[in-house]
């Protein structure tokens, strides 16, 4: 009499248990199958574009002109301005990035800590929209007053903006990556009559560089999705140049705007949206591989 309780029990269990992973699986493959309607969107819409418009001259081409006569297809400029933006952001939030990482891992006391990694994180809080204003009405200005030959849209601006946004990513990522080597590592090194900085540099970051890597790859990616900050402080006028100073336009900045309805539906300048986009999701893609690959070929296994 006291079996046939626990039987039941044990069948009631074994019915909450494949309904509970029956209804993950059902929210797992919601994902999933988001990402496939996407990718299938981008790409049949993406087919229609090229079957009117050589790949070649849209990977070749130096002007981009969809919305006007004489049309030109050239991605060129739009790629130009997002990689322009994007390098100039990895050069302010790499380096601050990587040295706030090495601070609050190796020098800051566990109060100091607590403080500042919270009011750094506070920056990837902030709304892009925000972020865009503060680059068109503070820091453009500043810029004037150092180069008056800065367009009022310009991509140093939007750039130096791109960086302190994405800097909390680096630097989180990072002392995460450090936070994860031995101490046994440290110690060694002390007792070979290292300084703190020696044993920072020359044992703890080679030891975390597979995520330290993965956090620059990533942190890059998120500012080449980027839309609002260049949207608002960079311009919107195709322009291949490597001057930041001048007004640039990027490949999300030419959805935001060819989306609000300039394109009649259908045509090839509406299809312009998808074929920028599949080049965008390729480029970003790609680097989450890479990312991916760095973090499987150099991650250090400790005991």
């Amino acid at each position: 009499m006291a079996t046939e309780p626990a039987a039941a029990h044990l069948v009631r269990r074994n019915r909450t248990e494949r309904v509970v992973g029956r209804a993950l699986f059902a929210f797992s493959a919601v994902s999933i199958l988001t990402t496939v309607g996407i990718v299938a969107v981008l790409l049949i819409e993406s087919a229609a574009f090229f079957a009117e418009v050589s790949p070649f001259e849209f990977l070749t081409g130096t002007e981009w002109t969809p919305l006007f006569r004489p049309q030109n297809f050239g991605v060129l400029p739009l790629l130009s301005g997002s990689l322009l933006i994007a390098g100039g952001s990895a050069l302010v939030a790499l380096p601050l990035g990587l040295a706030s990482a090495i601070y609050l891992s190796e020098y800051a006391p566990d109060r100091v800590r607590r403080i500042i990694k919270p009011v750094l994180e506070v920056l990837a809080g902030i709304p892009t929209v925000v972020y865009g204003y503060f680059a068109l009405l503070f820091v453009t200005p500043l810029i004037q007053m150092i180069w008056p030959q800065a367009h009022v849209f310009n991509a140093l601006s939007a750039s130096l903006v791109m960086g302190i946004m994405i800097l909390p990513m680096v630097s989180s990522l990072s002392e995460d990556a450090m936070a994860a080597v031995p101490a046994s590592l440290r110690e060694g090194a002390y007792a070979l009559g290292a300084t703190k900085f020696e044993v920072s540099v020359r044992t703890v970051v080679p030891a975390a560089l597979s995520g330290i890597v993965a956090s620059f790859i990533l942190a890059i990616s998120r500012a080449i999705g980027e839309t609002m900050i260049v949207t608002i402080a960079a311009g919107a006028r195709p322009n291949l140049t490597l001057n930041p100073l001048e007004g640039v336009q990027t490949m999300t900045a030419y959805i935001a705007q060819t989306a609000m309805g300039e394109a009649p539906h259908g045509t090839v300048e509406y299809r312009t949206i998808f074929a920028v986009g599949l080049t965008l999701f390729l480029i970003t893609l790609a680097m989450n591989l890479l990312s991916s690959i760095v973090l499987r070929r150099f991650r250090e296994a400790y005991e």
